[in-house]
């Protein structure tokens, strides 16, 4: 997930998509420990994705670059792009499972 896309989110949000991160990382660590599991990079990447999630609490929490209280759906065509690449993203991994 892209630091811009996160940034756009509120607390609430984050926290949520947190708890999923942290949840999908469990299971991904237990399919592990049983067998050899199919898509290895999908540990790193949630692992970086729920890091950046800290940080961004973390920076909201010191007030260093607050988080938005209000979501905003003002679409441009770079957030198009990226959602539509994070989608297809998610399509591959899909299949690969």
């Amino acid at each position: 997930m892209r630091n811009l896309q996160l940034r756009e989110m509120t607390k609430d949000e984050l926290l949520q998509k947190k708890l999923e991160i942290e949840e999908g990382l469990f299971n991904l660590r237990m399919q592990k420990s049983f067998k050899e599991i199919e898509n290895p990079l999908r540990l790193r990447t949630l692992r970086k994705d729920l890091a950046r999630i800290n940080t961004i609490l973390r920076e909201d929490e010191l007030k260093i670059k607050l988080l938005s209280t209000v979501q905003k759906k003002e679409e441009t065509p770079e957030r198009k792009a990226l959602e539509e690449e994070d989608v297809t993203k998610e399509q591959k991994e899909g299949k690969d499972r």
